[in-house]
């Protein structure tokens, strides 16, 4: 048996995954945890749990590959990849059509255009503030009080549109908890609030210039408001893992196979 891991080491979250090569590539499972001070001593023991979960031999391991904002810290490969190659590698995977890539993370987000054999041809970040990342969702969400899980159900539920004008993370909140002062229905400044998001994204898809298969990644494609709001916008359906926050991960052990 041949197995091999990917280690995606984010801000907010570590996330590895453990994949088994024999004639087919096949997906054996994952676990995250929030990255903390030291993003090195999260994925070893991430890495140590999972494979005694799945009851795999340590010495059956090829190769362990890295990624993330935390990958040259690691002390346990030398194999790294930067988060682009490895998110588009996922998402290449996962939907072998996919020719753009739209991540939204804890703290940043990306957007990434590929050819038909998955190659990168362009990409754009935003990584200098918190607006349109799941940092940003997180931030709203203690604003109002609402778990972060139930946006998908409360965009959906929304009868009015609200516009969520300030960008700045700081003056959104303000903003946010003003109009639940006011009385507006919080389901429907979710609404506006996912739509803030959508918006953000869409201005950096537009950078590389959309081309179908639209595929998202990160822990905010989970939000399934967010991905209305940006179906909305772009005007087409856009693919959703069924783990969206692995991708990355994934594709650095698809990385890894090839190393």
């Amino acid at each position: 048996m041949k197995y091999y891991i990917g280690v995606d080491i984010g801000s907010v979250a570590t996330k590895v995954v453990l994949i088994k090569n024999d004639s087919d590539v096949e997906f054996i499972g994952g676990k995250i945890s929030p990255t903390g001070s030291n993003g090195n001593f999260t994925a070893q023991k991430l890495i140590d749990d999972l494979i005694k979960e799945k009851n795999v031999d340590k010495n059956d391991i090829e190769k362990i590959l890295a990624t993330g904002y935390g990958r040259i810290n690691v002390s346990f490969t030398d194999l790294t990849k930067t988060e682009i190659s490895c998110h588009a590698k996922g998402a290449k995977f996962v939907f072998p059509k996919t020719k753009t890539v739209i991540d939204i993370g804890g703290q940043d987000s990306k957007a990434i255009k590929l050819n038909s054999n998955g190659d990168v041809l362009d990409f754009v970040m935003n990584d200098k503030c918190a607006a349109g990342t799941g940092r940003f969702l997180e931030v709203m969400s203690h604003a109002l009080q609402v778990n972060l899980s139930d946006f998908g159900k409360c965009h959906i539920e929304s009868k009015k549109d609200i516009q969520i004008s300030n960008i700045c993370t700081v003056f959104a909140e303000s903003e946010v908890i003003s109009l639940v002062s006011e009385g507006v229905d919080k389901r429907d400044i979710i609404k506006g609030i996912n739509y803030s998001i959508a918006k953000r994204a869409l201005t950096l898809l537009k950078r590389v210039n959309v081309e179908e298969e639209v595929t998202m990644t990160g822990g905010v494609a989970k939000n399934r408001g967010v991905v209305l709001a940006l179906e909305d916008l772009l005007k087409l359906k856009i693919n959703i893992p069924d783990i969206p926050e692995f991708i990355g991960a994934l594709g650095a052990a698809l990385y890894a196979i090839e190393s």
